[in-house]
């Protein structure tokens, strides 16, 4: 007997890999949940919510750097994936989302959960097909697979439940070779012109995106015979900011003064495979190349005198040979003290005392930084945990840092560190969480205690969706709506089974990180830290100055000097 079409998907799954399906079973899942028990080689990682499993197949996919895969039964069960698989799609990590359907029959009569997602998920995918014959099967499976891996990002499959039980056609063969990307070598004639843009002139600034996660001594040799200051991105930190002695810094409304400085400052700025979207940051006068395997990227952002096709590593290997050494350095060294000072002053930022008796978060992330391993794999929240990530977690060439940077969605920290750590069970993961994120899917917790899965989590618990305040301040407006009245998550993580810690004094806290990562299993940190906290950014303009004035006005006028006060205690007063 033939096997039906949820045992091929099973079958063809195993044979390309994959060790586990991430999602929340349903009936419309039944038979593809059957077949994998039969099988008996891909494990089935239930989660309380499809985000969460869309979350944690991307990060199993980023830490991996293979294929992963969620699923979602009809209806609102893969509308919930929705969100997650946005932040694989923006983050350009292979998945494989199942999206199964109501009965074949019954689509358009407007039935029970009925949705159409083929047209829904098409925004958030490379490949989104229907089947609604098993002929199609092999060659939609294969191909969603080939796409996902080769144009990384996600493809969905959409399948009715009924159909899933059908047989395979008879010829159906479970044929796989894996596909392997290929080098984006550049055009010849535009490396010539980039390097003889870069031997006449002066100043040079590199800005780094992700795209340099393969071409860190590429990109550093390079910067060494130009005394160029290397600026990164949020998504060019984890490969540009360890062992790089040309780093000065981030840029962008989180990032560096020292960046700004060495970008605002340049004769021509070089950039490395980077997205970076603030057309602010960007220099007025400095002549403009950009390098990037994605031709669709060129130019996005700003205007470039020169856009190069190719990846990052192959480009720059054609590049440096052709490259001059620079004689003078003074530019470099001018962006490096001004990187200095920078990290000066953010180090001053995260004191450890406190006239107020207050927990800075500037404090708890350089603690967390300090006593995690050396291959440390982070994850963060949107807004301020991110911030406070990108400032005080210290890179090395061996850690990770994952977040929703592209796609700047709240709740996945913990979604995150739980695919981080299922995915390499040997290395220490640890989830920056804000308490508002964190409260949305923190039902997660029970996922951690089903599998076992030794993550830690930790908790910025200022009660306020802190980054959210922070902009309505910037605008002049007052943030009551970001005030959260938020429960002892600690208590929350012990009613379930978890280890936990609660720090509300500055005095207490390193002593609590220390025990909290040397526990030898799940563990939950819940700090409270102080509220008004300002992340300022590198660069602050003149509708900034002027949103926070009339957000002091308006808060003298609605009889709110004291949290004024507060502010000024928070930030001032160390």
């Amino acid at each position: 007997m033939n096997d039906n079409i949820a045992m091929y998907f099973a079958k063809l799954l195993a044979e390309v890999g994959i060790k586990r399906i991430w999602g929340i079973t349903g009936d419309s899942l039944n038979g593809l949940s059957d077949s994998l028990q039969k099988l008996g080689k891909i494990e089935w990682v239930g989660t309380r919510h499809e985000e969460t499993a869309a979350f944690a197949a991307g990060a199993d996919a980023k830490i991996s750097g293979k294929l992963a895969v969620c699923a979602g039964s009809s209806g609102p069960g893969n509308l919930h994936l929705i969100n997650g698989l946005f932040d694989c799609h923006r983050k350009g990590v292979p998945v494989l989302a199942i999206a199964s359907h109501i009965p074949s029959s019954e689509i358009g009569s407007n039935y029970f959960q009925e949705t159409h997602p083929e047209n829904l998920f098409k925004e958030c995918s490379v490949y989104c097909e229907l089947v609604t014959n098993p002929d199609q099967m092999p060659h939609i499976l294969e191909t969603a697979i080939r796409q996902a891996i080769l144009k990384k990002g996600v493809s969905v499959i959409v399948i009715p439940g009924d159909l899933l039980l059908k047989p395979m056609p008879k010829d159906a063969k479970y044929l796989w070779s894996e596909p392997h990307l290929p080098k984006v070598l550049p055009c010849m004639d535009d490396i010539d012109l980039l390097a003889k843009i870069l031997n006449e002139n002066k100043n040079i600034t590199f800005l780094c995106g992700a795209g340099c996660s393969n071409a860190h001594d590429d990109v550093v040799e390079l910067a060494k015979l130009l005394h160029a200051p290397v600026v990164h991105a949020l998504g060019g930190k984890e490969s540009m900011e360890g062992n790089n002695p040309n780093s000065v810094g981030m840029t962008g409304l989180i990032g560096y003064e020292s960046g700004y400085y060495a970008m605002e400052n340049s004769d021509v700025l070089l950039i490395l495979g980077s997205a970076f979207p603030y057309k602010a940051f960007y220099p007025q006068k400095a002549k403009i190349v950009q390098i990037d395997i994605k031709p669709e990227a060129l130019g996005r952002h700003t205007q470039i005198s020169l856009g190069i096709v190719g990846d990052v590593k192959s480009s720059l290997e054609l590049l440096t040979p052709k490259i001059k050494q620079k004689e003078n350095d003074t530019f470099l060294k001018s962006a490096l003290k001004h990187y200095q000072s920078t990290v000066e002053t953010f180090d001053k930022l995260a004191s450890g005392t406190s006239k107020e008796g207050l927990i800075h978060p500037q404090y708890l992330t350089k603690l967390i930084d300090k006593y995690a391993s050396e291959d440390a794999i982070f994850t963060c929240d949107v807004g301020t945990p991110t911030v406070w990530a990108a400032r005080y977690v210290n890179m090395n060439g061996k850690r990770k840092l994952i977040g929703s940077f592209n796609h700047g969605s709240m709740a996945s920290a913990l979604p995150q560190a739980i695919g981080a750590k299922v995915s390499a069970p040997d290395k220490e993961v640890i989830a920056l969480c804000g308490d508002g994120g964190f409260a949305m899917l923190m039902g997660d917790l029970l996922t951690l205690v089903q599998h076992t899965i030794k993550a830690k989590i930790v908790i910025y618990n200022n009660s306020s969706l802190g980054f959210v305040a922070i902009e309505m301040k910037a605008g002049g407006y007052l943030s009551d709506n970001t005030e959260l009245t938020n429960p002892d998550f600690s208590a929350i993580a012990k009613a379930v089974g978890i280890k936990s810690f609660r720090v509300e004094k500055p005095e207490e806290l390193e002593k609590s990180v220390i025990e909290f990562l040397a526990f030898d299993g799940a563990a939950l940190l819940d700090v409270t830290t102080a509220k008004q906290e300002l992340t300022m950014p590198p660069k602050i303009s003149f509708e900034n100055a002027k949103g926070f004035s009339i957000y002091m006005l308006r808060a003298i006028i609605n009889g709110k000097g004291d949290e004024l006060v507060e502010v000024a205690r928070e930030n001032l007063i160390r």
